[in-house]
């Protein structure tokens, strides 16, 4: 009778925690949905023709400020991050040294932006004698995805099963090919999930932008010399971005339609996020299925 009890009891306690469980997931999702769509159904109410033209009084020059100073932010964290995350995992032996590289590392992902900013002002600013740069704002936004993309590698290594290593090595294959040919890809799904991390903090950045890529835009869409400050591609030339500009139209409503711009900014923002976020699953997953040789 008694072991009766104590199995309701379990029971009951088990059907508590599970309904905890999908009640938390199911409001994670209904407060993403929900979120997702009042900034969209708002912006789109607000949008205007207009504001999707590529001009100085259209939206369209700073979109294009964004998708290109994230594009140059992960460049930066996958050639520092990357390479880190495998010397953490693969080939760094416990001691002193180690410890003191973890501790910059978790050091580096608990920085204000603003402190960041800050930094990048001085450093890429004022010590190189140039002007507000994308370039500059890049380098800072890197150092904020540093720590993220090289912690995501390195559990990404720790957590594959040991005889994907052992079967290398045992193959005959080095340390560092079984890095290159067999661990890197097998973890390029955990990859693409830091880097999709790490593209979101890129887009939302506004406070250490604003120190070091500028509050101006002056794009000719018809100059494609690199050297000139009005080319799009030139990494050297001022460019605000979406969450940048939204910052300064709810702050200084210095445009006759900020509250419109910002809502309509809000919503393209949050369209290239997610947009960007289901393209990169879904390269994940294409590549991820053609390497364990399904088409």
């Amino acid at each position: 009778m008694m072991s009766n009890v104590n199995i309701a009891a379990k029971k009951k306690v088990n059907d508590i925690m599970t309904a905890l469980f999908i009640g938390g997931t199911g409001f994670s999702v209904i407060l993403l949905v929900g979120f997702i769509g009042f900034v969209i159904v708002q912006g789109f109410a607000s949008l205007t023709p207009d504001m999707l033209s590529f001009t100085p009084q259209g939206l369209g020059n700073m979109f294009f400020n964004t998708i290109y100073l994230v594009f140059l932010a992960l460049v930066g964290s996958m050639l520092t991050g990357v390479p880190a995350g495998i010397f953490l995992a693969e080939y760094a032996r416990k001691g002193r040294m180690t410890r003191w590289v973890r501790m910059a590392v978790e050091t580096l992902a608990s920085l204000p932006s603003i402190v960041v900013g800050l930094f990048g002002y001085l450093a890429f600013i004022v010590m190189t004698g140039s002007q507000w740069n994308l370039f500059a704002g890049a380098l800072a936004v890197s150092i904020l995805t540093l720590p993220l993309v090289t912690s995501v590698k390195e559990d990404a290594l720790r957590n594959l099963p040991d005889s994907y290593r052992q079967g290398s090595l045992g193959l005959g294959a080095s340390h560092w090919q079984t890095v290159w040919r067999v661990l890197l890809p097998a973890c390029f799904p955990r990859i693409m999930t830091g880097l999709i991390m790490a593209a979101g903090r890129g887009f939302g950045e506004a406070a250490a932008l604003m120190f070091t890529a500028g509050m101006s835009t002056d794009i000719d869409w018809t100059n494609w010399d690199l050297t000139a400050q009005s080319c799009p591609l030139n990494p050297f030339r001022p460019g605000e971005t979406l969450a940048l500009h939204i910052w300064a139209l709810r702050t200084e409503a210095l445009h006759p339609n900020a509250v419109q711009f910002a809502s309509a900014s809000s919503a393209i923002l949050m369209v290239l996020v997610v947009v960007f976020s289901l393209a990169a699953r879904y390269m994940s997953w294409k590549i991820d299925k053609k390497m364990g040789g399904n088409r």
